[in-house]
């Protein structure tokens, strides 16, 4: 449970110009699809050098004697010969980098504010065109990592990304002067370093022409574009390593290889077959579905998923319950299933709990009440639903699971209990999350509210109305409601704040009992655990 939402809270930065529910989605598919890497040493695919399937890292730096590159996959291939030619205007005249570009020129007539050089440190630069103000004073909106140089990179056509999305998103623009960036042109800051050295007299930083660059503007080149291209190559990585591509490439290449691989690794394609089945039936959900009709979809997902495994990796599958006992994957799937089916069955028991998380999410999204940045929004909106889901499934399903026969397994037994944690606090809260973007539920709270007279800007009131009206929907005591979602906001704060995995296992115990959720142990986890006469009990 505390690794799913640890995941969560850290180590992602979304995309303002995207889908609120498409940031969040990804912020959970992220910490699934590394849970997944990780536990099941999966990585020997992603990082390997060589190998049967393309890999990012490959397609940059594996070419051929003629310097083509070598790709496994010939699709993969014809989309990078077949890619249209870099256009310049097409990524200058771009909305989101016009945006940002009519944005400055805007505060600077209205307020005369100045921009900082990102390049030059301490000069500052009008973003504004105009004859009189000398080209080291002007500004103009530079692409880090050059746009020619994204357009073309191997790695992210292999991703399947827009060089334009990528370019302009604003982790890769920097306002500088003029002059530097009109000296700088198409180059890579490399380049264009190597350039100004064999270059000198027509150098020109700042304004100033047949300059050394300086060793201050040579380190601030570098620092800006190492940030920019790390940034970039998380978002290429992240998009190709969760895409349907890789893991079917990933998955042939694993089956060939079958009679080399442990039980762990195996597990691994199994489970990962399982996400990419339960995402496709959750996504594929039609609107107006209620809560029980999704966690049923997820369900089937898992039952749909193992089958496919069953059939696509055959010979894996066979390794799996050779190092094992028979029936063990249908044991454990079936397990999960019914975790799934049972909570669609008994929603009356934990939908208060549940509603509370998601109406709070939903403010948090929609209304946005305490004007949080957006990444705070979004990663505050994340850990509410994953609290919900985690405090309602994740750590009973890891002790579940533990009495399975493939908990029985040495070693990989105990890996699987801790993945099945994650990826049933992920499924749950990817749940959630379709349920608020969906569900014949929201859309009632939002046309009742519709309706209700509001100040345009009082986005206080306006999410106040909102937890009064989902808790007249959904037939909840309002008061007890409303304690119950600012719970789910404190502990959500608490979460954010909590430094290390021992705080947070104390938050979340918190959390169990404050919504008087029965923990299945007595005492100290470890001691009662230790005591085989002990049994869990879930009620």
């Amino acid at each position: 449970m505390d690794a799913f939402i640890a995941g969560v809270k850290n180590g992602f930065e979304p995309d303002p110009e995207e889908n609120i529910f498409a940031s969040v989605w990804k912020q959970y598919e992220r910490v699934i699809i590394e849970s997944l890497v990780v536990s099941f040493g999966l990585d020997f695919i992603k990082d390997q050098v060589g190998g049967d399937v393309d890999t990012v890292h490959n397609v940059r730096n594996l070419k051929d004697s003629d310097g083509n590159i070598i790709y496994k996959n010939k699709n993969n291939e014809l989309d990078y010969k077949n890619r249209e030619k870099y256009d310049t205007n097409a990524y200058h005249k771009d909305s989101r980098y016009s945006s940002i570009v009519r944005k400055a020129k805007k505060e600077f007539v209205e307020s005369g504010k100045k921009m900082d050089d990102a390049y030059v440190p301490g000069n500052k630069i009008v973003p504004y065109r105009n004859k009189n103000i000398p080209l080291g004073q002007q500004a103009q909106l530079d692409h880090v990592q050059s746009a020619e140089e994204i357009h073309n990179d191997p790695g992210r056509i292999l991703a399947g990304i827009d060089g334009k999305e990528l370019a302009n998103n604003p982790d890769n623009l920097r306002f500088t002067n003029a002059a530097l960036n009109n000296n700088m042109k198409e180059k890579s800051i490399d380049e264009y370093i190597e350039w100004c050295e064999k270059n000198p007299d027509q150098v020109k930083w700042g304004g100033k022409e047949g300059e050394p660059l300086p060793d201050e503007v040579k380190e601030q080149l570098i620092k800006e574009y190492n940030e920019a291209k790390k940034k970039n190559d998380e978002k290429i990585n992240r998009a190709y390593y969760t895409s349907k591509k890789f893991i079917k490439d990933a998955g042939v290449a694993a089956a060939k290889k079958s009679a080399q691989m442990g039980v762990r690794q195996a597990l691994g394609f199994v489970f990962m077959e399982i996400w990419f089945t339960c995402k496709e039936e959750l996504q594929a959900l039609p609107n107006d579905k209620s809560m029980g009709d999704m966690f049923n979809a997820v369900g089937e997902g898992i039952r749909k998923g193992f089958k496919n495994a069953r059939l696509k990796y055959k010979e894996l599958i066979q390794k799996v319950e050779e190092g094992a006992t028979a029936g063990v994957l249908s044991s454990l799937t079936t397990t999960l299933c019914n975790i799934f089916f049972t909570t669609a069955k008994n929603l009356g028991k934990v939908i208060r709990n549940l509603y509370a998380s998601i109406v709070q999410a939903g403010n948090v999204l929609l209304f946005n009440p305490n004007n949080l940045l957006f990444g705070d929004r979004i990663k505050t909106a994340s850990v509410i639903m994953a609290t919900g889901a985690s405090v309602l499934l994740g750590t009973l399903v890891s002790e579940t699971i533990n009495q399975t026969p493939v908990g029985k397994i040495p070693v990989v037994g105990a890996i699987v209990c801790s993945f099945a944690a994650s990826l049933v606090s992920g499924l749950t809260s990817c749940t959630l999350l379709v349920f608020l973007d969906k569900s014949k539920f929201m859309n009632d709270v939002i046309d009742a509210m519709n309706k209700i007279p509001t100040e345009v800007n009082n986005y206080k009131e306006i999410a106040d109305q909102m937890e009064k009206l989902a808790a007249n929907l959904a037939n909840i005591d309002y008061e007890k409601f409303k304690r119950e979602a600012s719970e789910y906001q404190k502990f959500t704060d608490s979460i954010i704040k909590s430094k290390d995995d021992n705080e947070l296992n104390g938050v979340l115990l918190a959390a169990y009992k404050e919504f008087d959720i029965k923990i299945p142990w007595e005492g100290d986890f470890d001691s009662f655990m230790g005591n085989k006469n002990n049994r869990l009990v879930f009620e």
